[in-house]
């Protein structure tokens, strides 16, 4: 469909994500707006480039970056910019799915919501929660199947949403959803993702199975073992 090129239309998208799912993201948006520019970036330095040449048809996405956008960019943008947040939104912060397997969380989910200069704050947009997969044989591979899960319902809610966002200027529906639980930070998942000589076999083995991978890799820079 044609697209109205009036003041205030979206012409162009700065797409904040990985160099793997930015050129999917961008012909899920481009099916509904051929004629939408998309500016593709992975760093703050990037970020903040692509923004410094923002006009009025200018939106923001966020999809699962982990780059901080400073509240100044924020308020340079016309309309709100909008964040595809991992976790549900009781799980707040970094590394969702790492907490959500170390505390026991049976059920696990996604947020899409409104960006603020304090991160996982703005108005949800959506929301959705599904079952955790049940414990693997290998349990550093737990961490992985969640993650995976995860990344196919966010991508299945940017699909649903991509026609507003390619297209409307106005801001998406807000629900009447809250954020709750803990924010929690790259420091608190180093300190979690640590293990000691005087750990029992079961908190061990709790860590392997929440940490996966980034504990392995942290054992290994640190020359270490369990």
């Amino acid at each position: 469909m044609p697209v109205d090129q009036h003041a205030g239309a979206i012409s162009r998208i700065i797409l904040l994500t990985g160099e793997v799912e930015a050129p999917v993201l961008a012909d899920i948006l481009r099916l509904h707006n051929p004629a939408l520019k998309i500016t593709a970036v992975t760093t703050s330095a990037g970020l903040a480039e692509a923004c410094a040449s923002a006009t009025a048809g200018t939106r923001l996405l966020s999809f699962c970056s982990a780059v901080i956008v400073p509240g100044e960019l924020l308020a340079a943008l016309p309309g709100p910019s909008y964040n595809f947040h991992p976790g549900p939104p009781e799980r707040p912060g970094r590394y969702p799915s790492i907490f959500a397997l170390f505390e026991g969380d049976t059920r696990f989910g996604i947020t899409v919501h409104e960006m603020l200069a304090s991160v996982d704050s703005g108005a949800i947009i959506a929301a959705e929660w599904f079952d955790v997969p049940a414990p693997s044989p290998t349990p550093e591979t737990d961490l992985e199947a969640l993650d995976h899960l995860t990344l196919m319902h966010l991508l299945a809610s940017f699909r649903r949403l991509a026609r507003d966002l390619a297209l409307k200027p106005e801001p998406l529906r807000r629900q009447m959803i809250g954020w709750q639980g803990r924010k929690t930070t790259k420091a608190d998942c180093d300190a979690l993702c640590a293990t000691t000589p005087n750990m029992s076999a079961g908190e061990v083995a709790r860590r392997r199975r929440a940490c996966g991978p980034y504990l392995l890799r942290k054992i290994q820079a640190n020359q270490g073992g369990v």
